[in-house]
């Protein structure tokens, strides 16, 4: 006999388990299906952010930047330290200890919401009498509103497919066993500039290969010399414009075969390769075939501004779906959708939709680049404050980066806020409030800000637009 609830949530990641707290915090009787293990069988709820992505990889990022700074750094605070050496399976648990937490935070957040979890595989069955049959587990399950948020896979290189021993997935990246004396990389994004930095802190050479003629395209220019600049200071090789070949990977490591910028042939040889040229929509194992649910050439869920599919009562949202694949955009989404099965209007601004790239220094954005704004045609204002010459960054021993502020010429309304430096991750959601509010720079300029902090280089760039810094 099916179980019948209001909405059914297809996996557990940002967007899914956020969906259905919301869903039943608005009243509906709500279940979750998701399908990820931890190591002993059980549910590890959280998708790829939790157990492969985002939260092991700050764990790993935050280890490896510890042992740098005792390496490299405690010396100018006078702190001496010998025989300095790494345990890379201890480091490794506590990055599961990490994710353990928040798997279990997950499920006592379902406990006390009273969202039923449902553990396995969730398939469409058919359409039934107003609602949706879904499968799990032998179980069926039924609901008038359904809302898929099964995430992404990563993209693998075409004629080298992940073993996560030698050819590695992020998965795969974030349990390295022992520090690799060479490490290759293919694509200079997110993911692969994250665990680059992990393991080149930790004592591996890392190179680069990069596709693409210029790097970190999506960020402005400007930030993404800056944080070029910083990343070959500290030993990262990084190649451009180049056309990967062959991927040769045996026991003993891997060859790749690549023309270079010039278009001379060239092989690099390392002991670990991690593929990090993208995902793709995860949407194996849902039976769309069977009810009809319409997927664009990418295989990714077609869904209309408001996260609709083809199929009534059907719902789509996160990274199987279009726009950013970001942890919180899926959450934004999935508040969003459960508030509109409850007649509310939810809303999702993806111009607001702030982006962090968590190296050293780190890297984020929200809003437009100045490419953007010139293929836009629209008059803008520039400023910018380096962390040279911001007090609390001296203090910490961390100048590297700058904030630009870009705001529009005649009504002033701040556009975009880039930045690189030390936490800009934190540092961002400052503008992207701001932005919320249509602010202005001379808005943002006025406001007060606590002496000393990182947040005064925000309020410098503010001041900038209008050429009147204070502090440089």
């Amino acid at each position: 006999m099916s179980k019948s609830f209001d909405v059914i949530v297809i996996g557990a990641g940002p967007g899914g388990y956020i969906a259905a707290i919301r869903a039943a915090q608005l009243g509906f009787s709500t279940a979750c299906i998701d399908e990820w293990k931890n190591a002993q069988g059980g549910p590890a709820p959280g998708g790829t952010c939790t157990n492969v992505g985002c939260i092991p990889s700050k764990a790993l990022l935050q280890s490896s930047e510890h042992f740098e700074h005792a390496g490299h750094a405690f010396a100018d605070h006078g702190i001496g330290l010998k025989d300095l050496a790494i345990d890379v399976p201890k480091m490794l648990g506590r990055k599961d200890a990490v994710v353990r937490q928040n798997n279990d935070g997950i499920l006592y957040l379902f406990k006390k919401n009273k969202v039923s979890f449902f553990h396995g595989r969730g398939s469409f069955v058919r359409g039934v009498d107003g609602g949706w049959e879904i499968a799990v587990g032998g179980e069926s399950l039924t609901a008038r509103q359904v809302i898929v948020a099964t995430g992404s896979s990563p993209r693998a290189l075409p004629g080298a497919p992940f073993d996560e021993e030698t050819v590695l997935s992020n998965d795969g990246a974030l349990r390295i066993p022992a520090v690799p004396k060479r490490l290759a990389l293919i694509g200079s994004g997110v993911i692969g500039l994250e665990m680059g930095s992990v393991w080149r802190r930790l004592g591996a050479q890392v190179t680069v290969l990069e596709a693409l003629p210029t790097f970190l395209g999506a960020v402005d220019p400007q930030i993404a010399k800056e944080a070029h600049k910083a990343f070959v200071k500290q030993g990262l090789k990084i190649e451009l414009g180049v056309k990967v070949g062959e991927v040769k990977a045996g026991k003993k490591g891997v060859a790749i075969a690549y023309t270079d910028a010039q278009g001379g042939a060239q092989t690099l040889e390392a002991d670990k390769l991690i593929v990090s040229i993208g995902r793709v929509p995860h949407t194996q194992g849902l039976n769309a075939d069977a009810v009809g649910l319409k997927l664009d050439e990418r295989g990714a869920i077609e869904v209309d501004a408001e996260c609709r599919t083809n199929l009534p009562g059907v719902w789509a949202i996160g990274d199987v779906v279009r726009g950013p694949m970001l942890a919180h955009k899926a959450e934004e989404e999935g508040v969003a959708v459960a508030e509109r099965i409850a007649g509310q209007h939810g809303h999702v601004d993806f111009n607001l939709v702030p982006w962090v790239i968590y190296t050293s220094p780190e890297i984020a954005w929200v809003g437009q680049t100045e490419p953007q704004l010139q293929a836009a045609g629209r008059a803008y204002k520039a400023g910018t404050f380096p962390f040279l010459a911001n007090g609390r960054a001296r203090a910490l021993g961390d100048t590297i980066g700058l904030v630009k502020m870009l705001a529009d010429a005649a009504s002033d309304e701040i556009l975009g806020v880039h930045i690189v430096g030390p936490m800009a991750s934190e540092l961002i959601a400052e503008a992207a409030v701001a932005m919320a509010f249509r602010a202005s720079s001379e808005d943002l300029a006025r406001i007060c800000h606590a002496h000393p902090s990182l947040s005064e280089a925000t309020k410098e760039a503010a001041l900038a637009v209008d050429k009147r810094t204070l502090n440089f």
